[in-house]
């Protein structure tokens, strides 16, 4: 019996994937839940299994081809204990279409949920599935990199054993093989005087997404200088606890916290403007994105219930999100459900700018870079450690006198931020 896989929904409205590469040929011999390619959506990039055992009788697109959510994907040849028909299927075709097959890396498995703390009174939401185990892995026969990078290395002709990996912990990233083509090409060829390079994925998801921003929400963006040398000393103190040991604890983690406090007395910053119901949404949690750049491009997954965790906790949430951000990892339900974003712009030797907010957000505060400045203090002019905040927001949503009463309380926490030590 023939069985057709057609590319399963990823989740979040998504409407089509990238073929990065195949992992299986025609005429190869499948298990259940055995990888058989691996697809980069505007989001993330996954592993997909194969919804039933059999023998792969067709492959429906090529590496590097955009297919479409529904279309055909694999042709397997199947017993027809393996598949059933639809009703006016073909009797000789089946669809693999059971649950299983439209949750992608997840296959056949039980339900699993992480659980999460919650603050008193705040809005109940439906537990996050846990993500597809989809961690790069480090082979005793190579260095660390993901299935897509090393099938990408593959097809460039690039020996991973030749490449440093510039990402976290030394793993290589597609940016990683593409540099070591090109300076091996360059060793052949003239560099080219014009490169041109396909829009899409995160980089056409991302710009499209900040294009319908700019054109819906009526943004405004303000900015405040602080003196944040307690912040800076109170972290320099924190690193040495055992408590710490080993975490990446940073001005963002401060900021982080600092902005959950905020909101609870400005919560019009942490609201959506629902225009097709002609309501203003109010959350009573925060769901803080966290902009973070890969070499995949810009992504802003986001930290559920951030207001219920403590300066620690958020310290390891962080670190977790960037890391699997940038591994391009996260799952589809990370991004969603955003309810304010934070972007530090000063890891990066930037000041000051003007953050485009994340679509249906109220607001983006920009964090800009630590710099040892003359300042004013105690009636004398000394160095101490300053940075600029900007704040971008729907002026739909918060006024002037809001946004700039939001912002000094952020300000006032980086400040002084001794009562923190209270919500470690």
């Amino acid at each position: 019996m023939r069985t057709i896989f057609s590319l399963p929904d990823l989740g979040e409205g998504l409407t089509e994937s990238e073929v990065v590469g195949w992992r299986v040929s025609v005429g190869d011999n499948v298990e259940l839940n055995q990888i058989i390619a691996d697809v980069e959506t505007a989001k993330a990039a996954v592993e997909l299994p194969s919804p039933v055992a059999g023998v792969v009788a067709a492959l429906h697109a090529e590496a590097g081809q955009t297919v479409a959510v529904g279309a055909p994907l694999v042709t397997f040849e199947t017993t027809a204990d393996d598949a059933a028909a639809s009703p006016g299927d073909d009797p000789d075709t089946a669809r693999a279409d059971s649950p299983e097959a439209h949750l992608v890396g997840y296959g056949a498995r039980a339900e699993t949920a992480v659980p999460r703390r919650r603050a008193a009174g705040a809005a109940s939401q439906a537990p996050t599935p846990a993500p597809p185990a989809l961690a790069p892995d480090a082979r005793p026969d190579g260095p660390r990199s993901t299935p897509p990078v090393r099938t990408l290395a593959a097809s460039l002709g690039v020996d991973l054993r030749t490449v440093t990996g510039t990402g976290d912990r030394g793993l290589i990233t597609r940016a990683d093989i593409e540099l070591a083509a090109s300076r091996a090409e360059s060793g052949r060829a003239s560099r080219a005087r014009e490169t041109r390079t396909a829009i899409r994925g995160v980089r056409k998801h991302t710009a499209e997404a900040m294009v319908a921003s700019a054109f819906t929400a009526p943004q405004v963006t303000v900015f405040l200088t602080v003196d944040v040398s307690a912040t800076t000393e109170l972290l320099a103190r924190l690193r040495t606890d055992p408590r710490f040991d080993g975490r990446r604890l940073t001005i963002l983690t401060v900021v982080a916290k600092a902005v959950c406090l905020a909101l609870a007395r400005h919560e019009t910053l942490n609201s959506r403007w629902d225009g097709a119901a002609q309501e203003i949404i109010t959350f009573g949690y925060v769901n803080l994105g966290i902009a973070t750049a890969t070499d995949r491009g810009l992504m802003v997954p986001n930290i559920k219930d951030a207001e219920t965790l403590s300066l620690l906790e958020l310290a390891d949430a962080i670190g977790a999100l960037v890391d699997t951000a940038r591994a391009g990892h996260t799952a589809p339900a990370d991004f969603a459900h955003g309810t304010i974003t934070v972007t530090n712009i000063g890891v990066f030797g930037v000041d000051a700018g003007t953050p485009i907010l994340n679509p249906g957000e109220a607001a983006i505060l920009g964090i800009g870079a630590v710099r040892h400045t003359p300042w004013g203090y105690r009636g004398e002019v000394v160095l101490r450690d300053v940075l600029t905040l900007s704040l971008s927001f729907d002026h739909r949503l918060v006024d002037g006198e809001q946004g700039a009463r939001f912002l000094t309380d952020v300000a006032a926490i980086l400040h002084n931020p001794l009562p923190l030590l209270t919500l470690l």
